[in-house]
């Protein structure tokens, strides 16, 4: 890992979620604030039989190929392919000296680790927590993504998000 690429990492910080500016969303979480409410969900809900260490690597690593490729949504009409393709040279350009981290990012892409499972699974109730935030404090609708997140959330995860939106509600 270069210095060059050190930096270049950092750049995350400053790239805005993709999903957020298109729903109308002022100040739109950066993509590295979105990986640390991953990392915080992980380090709150992680299972014993998980391996901790492992899931917050995957969590901090899971979208850094988007400081080169950007943040695709399904709505910016590029392949699935494409964007796979797209974010897996970045992978390679920019974790290639760290083969670990590589490793951590291609087992989320590849989701068949249980690891690797809870993660995406921690990836829609981020996104279905930030988007109640930005309901209840821009009164922005991201219902959508509440929604998105509803099916494809376990039902213990799910059980969270509920219960959140219905404090959210009730404030």
């Amino acid at each position: 890992m270069t210095p060059a690429l050190l930096l270049e990492a950092l750049r995350l910080k400053a790239l805005p979620r993709a999903g957020w500016v298109r729903a109308g969303v002022e100040g739109a979480e950066s993509v590295a604030a979105h990986s640390w409410g991953l990392a915080w969900l992980a380090a709150l809900l992680c299972p014993p039989e998980l391996d901790r260490a492992r899931v917050l690597e995957i969590a901090i690593v899971h979208d850094l190929p988007e400081v080169r490729a950007g943040d695709i949504t399904p709505h910016d009409g590029v392949s699935r392919e494409e964007k796979q393709a797209r974010e897996l040279a970045a992978a390679e350009g920019l974790l290639g000296g760290a083969p670990r981290m590589l490793a951590a990012w291609h087992e989320y892409e590849d989701n068949v680790t249980p690891e690797a499972r809870f993660v995406h699974a921690l990836d829609k109730l981020d996104m279905g927590l930030q988007a109640l935030r930005y309901a209840e404090d821009q009164s922005v609708d991201t219902a959508e993504f509440v929604e998105s997140a509803r099916r494809k959330l376990p039902d213990e995860l799910w059980a969270l998000l509920a219960a959140a939106r219905q404090h959210s509600i009730t404030r």
